[in-house]
């Protein structure tokens, strides 16, 4: 399984809308298939191992990441190709939360006589699985909120002037980041103020480019920034308001961009309803870059997952730009908690990762 855990996470940030799932067949206590979903989605990792095992999958065990799917999509179900292939046990890290799944999948194993375990090295697997749950769970994708600053959480001095905070082994770090998510996000002020590329820009790294969404509400992005210059290439999407000018949506569209309208608020576009059409788009793993003000709009709105915080060994003083600007807190109970998962000494810098803690529903 932890085999199997590893191809899965090789597929992280290319196979949205699908899971990234992994699957190692073992014969006679050797590996004779193995495979992960491939990027887009198809085809999932099962068919891919049992390709690679052949004959030698009549009589194996098949590990798999997830829960085999059980109905027919672009695809047909894994569990009739474990069925036809002979495989006598299955042994499972994760139930499906997919309604069309959940169990069925299982089920119809167990009911073809091949024997099941379920809830090995489960944790480990939700951890891969997080975006995939939280979309179909929350209908939105899994948003991990990247912010580089100073020690005293500075990210630009009062001129603006922020490249390059962090050192060199920590912005490779961060592109790696960009390279597991699906899609790179960021407001219409970062791309004002830096004109970025937002891509992944490690040789290799990821087969697929990262989706780029700009959060602009009213569609200021110059038509010539990288961004746009790109969009042909590169995907490369726009959450805007209804009532935008339509020569400027036009002219966006037809330099290859994607238009995604939805309300607006008073600080520019409606996240809570951009990030669900993010989901219904597809995507399950979100990194939100940019400046004070989208992570302020994001955290105000209980929207953050995950925290990726870098910090660079220096002290800018109060009058440098926040890395979170104001958001109304008005009590320490009412702040958002997250829990440090880990820090990393990377170079001269340090990178501290959270997850978000949810309060407990009230006892019934």
């Amino acid at each position: 399984m932890r085999a199997a855990l590893a191809l899965a996470r090789r597929g992280l940030g290319t196979t949205w809308p699908n899971p990234s799932v992994g699957c190692v067949i073992v014969h006679d206590n050797r590996v004779v298939g193995r495979g992960h979903t491939a990027p887009g989605g198809r085809p999932h990792a099962e068919p891919t191992a049992l390709a690679m095992a052949g004959d030698h999958a009549k009589g194996a065990t098949a590990y798999v990441t997830l829960e085999p799917c059980c109905h027919f999509g672009r695809s047909p179900p894994c569990t009739n190709a474990l069925i036809a292939a002979g495989i006598a046990r299955v042994v499972v890290a994760a139930t499906d939360p997919d309604p069309r799944v959940n169990g069925k999948g299982l089920q119809q194993l167990r009911t073809a006589g091949i024997q099941v375990e379920t809830g090995i090295l489960e944790a480990e697997a939700l951890e891969t699985l997080i975006g995939f749950t939280t979309r179909v769970t929350l209908g939105r994708p899994m948003v991990t909120l990247k912010l580089a600053s100073t020690l005293d959480g500075r990210i630009a001095t009062h001129s603006g002037e922020s490249q390059w905070i962090t050192g060199t082994p920590a912005r490779r770090l961060a592109h790696a980041m960009r390279g597991r998510h699906d899609a790179v996000m960021v407001g219409v002020g970062t791309v004002l103020a830096d004109d970025p590329d937002l891509t992944c820009r490690i040789q290799g790294f990821r087969p697929t480019p990262n989706v780029r969404v700009i959060a602009d509400s009213h569609l200021r992005t110059s038509l010539t920034s990288r961004l746009l210059v790109t969009a042909a290439d590169i995907p490369t999407w726009f959450l805007l308001r209804e009532g935008t000018n339509l020569a400027r949506e036009e002219a966006f569209t037809n330099l290859g961009a994607r238009l995604i309208k939805v309300p607006g608020s008073t600080a520019g576009v409606d996240l809570k309803a951009a990030l669900t059409a993010l989901g219904t788009a597809g995507l399950t793993r979100l990194l939100v870059e940019g400046g004070g003000q989208i992570a302020a709009a994001l955290l105000r709105a209980d929207l953050v997952d995950r925290i990726a915080w870098f910090h660079a060994p220096s002290v800018m003083g109060g009058d440098g730009w926040p890395a979170v600007q104001a958001f109304g807190t008005e009590t320490l109970a009412h702040m958002p908690r997250f829990r440090r998962d880990c820090i990393t000494v990377i170079g001269d810098d340090m990178l501290s990762e959270f997850t978000r803690q949810r309060p407990c529903s009230p006892a019934s």
